[in-house]
């Protein structure tokens, strides 16, 4: 079929499509009132583009998994929020509505992370630091308060506790009324990547295997609009990996998962519709849009070929990005707007579906409204302003972005095929392949900072002399104070027989096979507290203990 054909095919999709969802408005033009195709197209012979670019929507995905992309809507605009109690947290998310933003992005302190209570002795000093402190259902009560959890999306990451806060918000959402086939968003539940990069893990690779895809099954049934699963590139690259190594990497993870649910008996097109990724926004703004378009490519031949799926919502990629934190800069911190706006902007070139923008504070501190509104506006004036979304895949045909998104293609599935050699992504990071490739790359981004071979603006060129930051948002420790008297306050008032009663019936589920989210959804409606569920779950898998690599 030539291209023009295919174009015509690909119209009769479109419409199908609008008549759903029609487009923002009803024609798109320049500022000088030159009219913007929808999608363009090589008007001569350009060989492979229907197998290796196609058109947005269709297989293999490369140019956008929505035939309208932008046209029907913008990207989900999340900023990724959460600190102290839960109640600072709500304030938060309700400006954010108020200024814009359409969709949740929940951030959890570290012992809320690690499945720790803010009373245990692990928690001490950490409590609301870096995000919400979620103890049990009482708190995710007061955390979305006032805020109907059938219209807005709601991402949460987390990973190692994922199960406890899904349950969490089915309960809430019961709580308002609303059926757990009503709420839609996503839990991060990316755990591999926690063993390689992060390191907010609790149990051991095969029992945290066993509880995402119980979370895969059981969502499957009871909760179908929720994402199960974001498999993260974001924290791989954050810890130092190259684009190249961020794709390959995230990739071999989301293998990994879909041949452990089918192993446990789901079939591929049952689940994998529901998985989503979470991607990194670096700075070199075309490298970042073709690495996005390469992995959407590759993932849609892994599902098609690999996996033998047959829905085409199982063969796209679709993701969620984050500009880079690791970029931003404590010196000369306003530079970080610019950053961030490169990166948003990369993101919309590279077709996202959703995108939080950093704070130019956030290498110095929490952020405060000021700078959120800034990074809210960021991607407002990109899809308001900039035109870039009027037109899908606009860099598509670009010598220099489609010969790098077949150069990071070759190279991911090299590393790809490196990881089935050593016997999948669990076993090459028991081996600590991952990691050493990781570090390897982080030290050499490193050295070509300390020899000027990389220029940071502010940092090791164009320095100026600065005095302290001033008006940054701290988290002092009278919440954990508060967040303590709290939790026994709620632990003084619930019907413990029941709380123990809970317990010991997921303790028992755990010992045997069957599905653990319905145990997991008992205890938290019981008000059993995150720290207790997640120690009966230790007591029976164990926890994980990290491979030292050298």
């Amino acid at each position: 079929m030539s291209i023009s054909e295919k174009k015509q095919a690909w119209q009769a999709t479109v419409e199908k499509s609008m008549a759903k969802a029609p487009e923002r408005r009803s024609s798109f033009k320049t500022s000088s009132d030159n009219d913007l195709e929808r999608c363009y197209a090589p008007q001569f012979d350009y060989p492979g583009y229907n197998e290796n670019l196609g058109f947005p929507g269709q297989f293999p995905f490369t140019r956008g998994v929505q035939p309208t992309m932008y046209r029907g809507r913008f990207w989900t605009m999340r900023q990724y929020a959460g600190f102290g109690n839960a109640a600072e947290s709500n304030e938060r998310y309700k400006y954010l509505l108020s200024a814009g933003q359409t969709g949740l992005s929940i951030a959890f302190d570290l012992p809320t992370q690690m499945g720790y209570d803010s009373d245990a002795s692990m928690s001490r000093g950490e409590v609301g630091k870096v995000g919400v402190a979620i103890d049990s259902l009482a708190d995710m009560e007061v955390l979305f308060d006032g805020i109907p959890l059938d219209k807005v999306s709601t991402s949460m990451t987390i990973n190692s506790t994922a199960s406890i806060l899904l349950a969490m918000y089915i309960a809430v959402a019961e709580k308002q009324g609303v059926s757990p086939d009503k709420i839609s968003g996503t839990i991060q539940n990316d755990i591999l990547k926690e063993y390689m990069a992060r390191g907010t893990y609790i149990y051991p690779p095969k029992e945290s295997m066993r509880i995402i895809t119980d979370i895969f099954a059981y969502c499957k049934d009871n909760v179908p609009k929720w994402n199960t699963i974001s498999i993260s590139g974001y924290h791989i690259r954050e810890a130092g990996s190259s684009a190249v190594q961020e794709v390959a990497f995230t990739l071999a993870d989301g293998i990994a998962y879909v041949e452990a649910a089918v192993k446990a008996g789901l079939d591929v097109d049952e689940f994998a519709p529901r998985l989503a990724f979470f991607f990194n926004a670096h700075n070199n703004l075309l490298e970042e849009v073709a690495k996005f378009r390469a992995a959407r490519r590759m993932w849609g031949r892994i599902m098609r070929e690999r996996f033998k799926a047959k829905d085409p919502k199982s063969q796209m990629l679709r993701f969620h990005t984050q500009t880079a934190g690791c970029t931003l800069t404590a010196q000369q911190p306003d530079n970080n707007i610019m950053r961030v706006t490169l990166q948003a902007l990369a993101a919309v070139l590279g077709g996202t579906q959703s995108l939080h923008t950093n704070s130019r504070d956030e290498a110095l501190a929490l952020p405060t409204e000021e700078s959120v509104r800034i990074a809210l506006r960021t991607q407002q004036v990109i899809a308001y302003e900039s035109g870039v979304a009027d037109s899908i895949d606009p860099l598509a045909g670009s010598f220099l972005v489609e010969s790098l998104t077949d150069q990071i293609e070759q190279q991911a599935m090299a590393y790809i095929e490196k990881i089935d050699s050593l016997g999948g992504a669990v076993e090459a990071i028991s081996r600590g392949f991952q990691q050493k490739e990781i570090q390897d790359s982080a030290y050499a981004y490193q050295r070509s900072i300390e020899k000027d071979e990389t220029i940071i603006v502010g940092v090791n060129k164009f320095t100026v002399e600065e005095g302290a930051p001033q008006g940054l948002l701290k988290v002092t420790d009278e919440v954990e104070v508060k967040q303590k008297q709290a939790l026994a306050a709620m632990k003084a008032k619930r019907d413990s027989a029941q709380v123990e009663k809970t317990l010991k019936a997921l303790e028992e589920a755990a010992k045997g096979t069957g599905n653990l989210m319905p145990f997991i959804l008992d205890a938290v409606k019981s008000y059993a507290t995150l720290g207790e569920i997640a120690n009966v779950m230790r007591g029976v898998f164990g926890v994980h203990r990290e491979t030292v690599v050298l």
